[in-house]
């Protein structure tokens, strides 16, 4: 059940000791009636196929006397449930409404009566005008752990009625009302036991879908845990994640920390997810920190028609003293990050800038490499941010760049000249190398298994919005029918 997968993902992860959230997660109206609809359809599907205790008791039967009955081999053949509603309660959790329910079973009877007489046969009961009522609520244990509790369950069956056949069906038709009213006791006590655990079950089962901690690459991985219990609104459930990237195999927290957010009141989709630029800053901060931000450049990287080759011949117009010490020699660069990058949301607008050194070599004949200068490197670029199936993705223009001189192995010369050479070196080489890596995305948290659709990303100060309704399906995601545990007895 969707809902349920909400209350997974806000109550079974572990809290975390962040003051802020990179990462911020709403369920709007509009998604928990999606969640009532998917949950309906599973209760009715899975209700078809849970066990129905055996009935069994007395009763007093003038001019016979008492009666011994037994109703077995219960088996549900319809199930209805016209009415339902799901409600969030204000600071506490969920409730579940279902009226004018209705079951109908067949089975097998026996009796017996006067000591010696029995008899048995066939039967079929209706039950209607059942209406159950359960409340889950999200609760922290002394250790500032969320735990999930039932705080109510109600259940009521307005009506029971049986009929029998075969046998001498017209004798026992003749104290239905009396056996109508023990199975309504019966079934009511059972849907009050068991109501309760079909839900926690439910929520049990779908954290298991749930990734707190998803792996991005072999450099990083990203944590979802909550740093907040949820905040729970008459409109909308609340989610407050970490949202902050790790190397793998070393935690490391960057020199930076969360900014406080608050997401827009909007409730035209479905779920929204708000990440800020910490959650973006902290990913720059682990691919810096593990080295993953640099790029060798060759020659044989640069696009054929460009008529910028990377040898000393042409360096070595722009700087005379590298033909003259390393003629005829290809050219190796290396461009890496000297400090983290830094990402800025503002509206409608992304944007990065880095810091950074580009080195160049002059490649001797045994392949070893020769300094030539090292290059002070300060670039700003435009992102575009968008959604491919469950990660965010995006694409970098570069804006502009400013090149001085850190060190010279060559003597002298002026930087400026080499600006053309390094915009194209940037612009066709660097740039579309990251926009390869940036285009693989970043996972988003998700919810169970489940398909985004009518997706829209808005980008606003301090963080990027992303508005998008869900879809749960038999092909793609957790089966509908998984949500009621298996073995579960009404």
């Amino acid at each position: 059940m969707f809902l349920c997968c909400w209350l997974a993902l806000g109550a079974l992860i572990p809290l975390t000791l962040a003051t802020d959230p990179g990462v911020k997660v709403k369920l709007t109206a509009k998604g928990l009636e999606y969640g009532r609809q998917l949950g309906m359809a599973a209760i009715q599907k899975k209700l078809k196929t849970i066990r129905v205790p055996d009935i069994s008791g007395k009763a007093s039967v003038s001019p016979i006397g008492t009666v011994q009955y037994s109703l077995t081999n219960l088996q549900i053949v319809d199930v209805g449930l016209p009415t339902s509603t799901v409600a969030l309660v204000p600071g506490t959790g969920v409730r579940l409404s279902i009226s004018k329910a209705f079951i109908r079973l067949d089975g097998n009877w026996r009796v017996k009566y006067l000591r010696i007489i029995k008899d048995s046969g066939s039967f079929d009961l209706n039950v209607s005008d059942l209406t159950v009522g359960a409340s889950i609520a999200i609760k922290s244990d002394e250790t500032g752990r969320p735990t999930v509790n039932s705080v109510g369950c109600e259940a009521t069956v307005g009506s029971a009625s049986i009929h029998f056949h075969g046998g001498a069906s017209w004798l026992y038709n003749l104290f239905k009302d009396f056996i109508d009213k023990a199975i309504r006791d019966a079934l009511q006590n059972q849907v009050r036991g068991k109501q309760p655990r079909t839900f926690t079950a439910a929520l049990d089962y779908t954290f298991c879908l749930t990734a707190v901690l998803a792996k991005v690459d072999q450099y990083a991985e990203i944590e979802y845990s909550m740093v907040s219990s949820p905040a729970v609104t008459t409109s909308s459930i609340e989610l407050g994640l970490k949202g902050e990237f790790y190397n793998i195999g070393k935690r490391q927290e960057p020199p930076f920390s969360a900014a406080a957010f608050d997401l827009p009141p909007q409730t035209d989709n479905m779920l929204y997810v708000g990440l800020s630029a910490f959650t973006a800053n902290s990913a720059a901060f682990v691919y810096s920190t593990a080295g993953a931000l640099s790029l060798y450049v060759t020659d044989d990287m640069v696009p054929r028609a460009s008529p910028i080759r990377l040898n000393t011949r042409t360096f070595g117009a722009f700087i005379p003293q590298i033909a003259e010490r390393f003629p005829g020699l290809m050219v190796k660069l290396l461009v890496k990050t000297s400090e983290t990058p830094v990402v800025t949301f503002e509206p409608n607008n992304t944007t990065v800038q880095a810091t950074g050194t580009v080195t160049a070599y002059a490649i001797q004949p045994n392949a070893t490499l020769s300094p030539l200068f090292v290059l002070n490197l300060e670039s700003s670029a435009s992102a575009r941010l968008f959604v491919n199936v469950m990660r965010v993705a995006g694409n970098v223009t570069l804006n502009k760049m400013d090149l001085t001189l850190g060190t010279s192995y060559v003597g002298e010369f002026k930087v400026t000249a080499l600006n053309s050479v390094f915009q194209m070196v940037l612009k066709s080489v660097v740039v579309p190398q990251l926009n390869v890596q940036l285009a693989k995305g970043y996972p988003l948290p998700t919810i169970g298994k489940m398909t985004l659709v009518n997706t829209k990303l808005q980008v606003l100060k301090g963080y990027m919005l992303i508005g998008t309704d869900v879809q749960f399906n038999s092909t793609h995601g957790a089966s509908q029918d998984s949500f009621l545990p298996w073995g579960t007895t009404l």
